[in-house]
C-alpha cells in the first residue's frame, strides 16, 4: 500500500495555520485577505502536485486530475472568527497528501464559506448547483457586509464551478471529529453513518409590562417566568418525550423584553435547537413541543431552521472500514452531530466522512488540536481507502 509523507503533510498543515493565525488558532473568515492568500496557496500546492488548479468567482479552489474519472476529496480552509487550525483545513491537506501519493485519480477541493460567514456552505451548494442568484444578492454577514461586495473586494469573478456531471465516482471528507468521543473511548478514527439533522425553533412568551417591586406576583403577567417554565419543561421532558439515546438539544440564546432589573418581562424569547441522526426522532420531538406550545395561550413558537439527516454511503463507509482495520486502527461507528460539507454533496453523489481524534473535544476555538499520531493515521486510513475505491 503507498505511504504517505506525514511530514511533507504536517508541513503544509503548519504553512497553511500561518495564513490568519493567531496565537495556537487562526482567524481566516471566507473572504478575509488571509482566507485569498490560502487559497491562492493552496492552489499553488495543487499545480506542484500535478493538478490543474481552478479558483471560481467564490473562491472554492479545485485541483483537478488528469483522469477522466476521479474521487473527490476535500473540505473548506475558513474558519470561524478565532477559531482552530485544524477545522476543515486537515481535510483538504489530507486530500492533497493522498493525491500526491496516489498519483492519479483524484481532485482535490476546497469548498468557500462553510462556516457561514456569509451564507453557510456557499461553496458545496453552488458545486451541486444547489444555489440561488437571489440568494448571493442578500447574503450578508452579521457586520452588514454583502456577499456580492466582499466578492468584489477580492477580486472574483466568473461563474461558481459546477460538478462535472459522471465524473465523480464519490467525495470523501476527513475532519476532526469536534468533540470528545472518539478521544474517550480510545479510538483512533470514526467511520460517520450519518449527519444529524436538526430542527430550530424560536418561541415567544407574551405578558404585560409592570413595576417590579409594587406588582403582588399573583397579578402579574410575567413572560419572562412563562419563558422559564417551558425552558424547565424541556429540560426534564423533551428527551423522555421521543428522543434517543444520540439525540441533543440546546437553548442557546433567551432575551427579556424591556430586559430592566425592576421591570416585569412584557415579551421574552428563547430559541431551541434539538438533532438526531433519525428523522422519526425529531418529528417525535417536534409533536411534543407542538402540543406544549398549544396548552399555553401566552405561549408561540415558529420553526426557523429544518436539516434532514443525512447518510452517509454504505460503500465508502465500508471502504473507510476497510481501511481502517489494514492499518490497525481502532474505529467506531459514529454520527456526526455538526453539519460539513458532505451533507451537501451527499445530496448528489455517494459521500462519506472520517473522524480523527479532537484532544479535549475542543473546536471553532484556539484550544483546537489533534495529537499529530492521530493526524497521519487519518490521512493513511483516507488514503488506502482512496486507492480502493479508485481501483474498483
Amino acid at each position: 500500500m503507498p505511504r504517505i509523507d506525514g511530514a511533507r503533510l504536517m508541513a503544509d498543515l503548519a504553512a497553511l495555520r500561518a495564513f490568519g493565525r493567531c496565537g495556537t488558532g487562526v482567524d481566516r473568515t471566507a473572504l478575509s485577505a488571509e482566507d485569498i492568500a490560502a487559497r491562492r496557496w493552496l492552489a499553488g500546492r495543487m499545480a506542484e502536485a500535478g493538478l490543474e488548479p481552478r479558483m471560481d468567482c467564490q473562491g472554492t479552489v479545485l485541483g483537478r486530475g488528469a483522469a477522466a474519472r476521479a474521487l473527490l476529496i476535500g473540505s473548506h480552509t475558513d474558519t470561524v472568527p478565532k477559531g482552530g487550525w485544524l477545522d476543515g483545513a486537515l481535510g483538504v491537506v489530507c486530500g492533497l497528501e493522498v493525491a500526491r501519493t496516489l498519483g492519479a485519480g483524484i481532485d482535490i477541493i476546497s469548498f468557500q464559506d462553510e462556516e457561514g460567514t456569509f451564507l453557510p456552505c456557499l461553496g458545496s451548494r453552488a458545486f451541486i448547483g444547489d444555489m440561488t442568484l437571489a440568494e448571493i444578492e442578500a447574503a450578508r454577514a452579521r457586520d452588514g457586509r454583502t456577499l456580492s461586495d466582499a466578492l468584489a473586494a477580492a477580486g472574483l469573478h466568473g461563474t461558481p464551478l459546477r460538478a462535472e456531471p459522471g465524473r465523480y465516482r464519490g467525495f470523501l471528507e476527513l475532519h476532526i471529529e469536534q468533540g470528545p468521543v472518539l478521544e474517550e473511548t480510545g479510538h483512533d478514527v470514526g467511520i460517520v453513518t450519518g449527519i444529524v439533522g436538526y430542527r430550530r425553533w424560536r418561541i415567544h412568551a407574551k405578558g404585560r409590562a409592570d413595576h417590579a417591586g409594587t406588582t403582588p406576583m399573583a397579578l402579574r403577567r410575567d413572560a419572562g417566568a412563562t419563558l422559564l417554565r417551558f425552558a424547565a419543561d424541556a429540560a426534564t421532558q423533551l428527551l423522555a418525550a421521543g428522543g434517543g439515546t444520540e439525540t441533543v438539544w440546546n437553548i442557546g440564546w433567551i432575551s427579556f423584553s424591556p430586559g430592566a432589573s425592576n421591570v416585569v418581562p412584557a415579551s421574552a424569547e428563547l430559541v431551541l435547537e434539538f438533532r438526531d441522526l433519525d428523522a422519526l426522532v425529531l418529528a417525535r420531538i417536534e409533536a411534543w413541543l407542538c402540543r406544549r406550545l398549544a396548552a399555553d395561550t401566552s405561549l408561540a413558537g415558529e420553526e426557523i431552521t429544518h436539516f434532514a439527516p443525512t447518510p452517509m454511503d454504505p460503500a465508502l463507509m465500508a471502504a473507510l472500514e476497510r481501511a481502517a482495520a489494514k492499518n490497525g486502527a481502532r474505529h467506531l461507528r459514529m454520527p456526526s452531530g455538526a453539519g460539513h460539507d458532505a451533507m451537501i454533496l451527499a445530496r448528489a453523489m455517494p459521500t462519506a466522512m472520517l473522524f480523527v481524534p479532537s484532544i479535549g473535544g475542543r473546536s471553532h476555538d484556539p484550544a483546537e488540536d489533534t495529537a499529530e499520531a492521530n493526524i497521519v493515521c487519518g490521512c493513511q486510513v483516507l488514503c488506502d481507502a482512496a486507492e480502493a475505491l479508485i481501483g474498483d
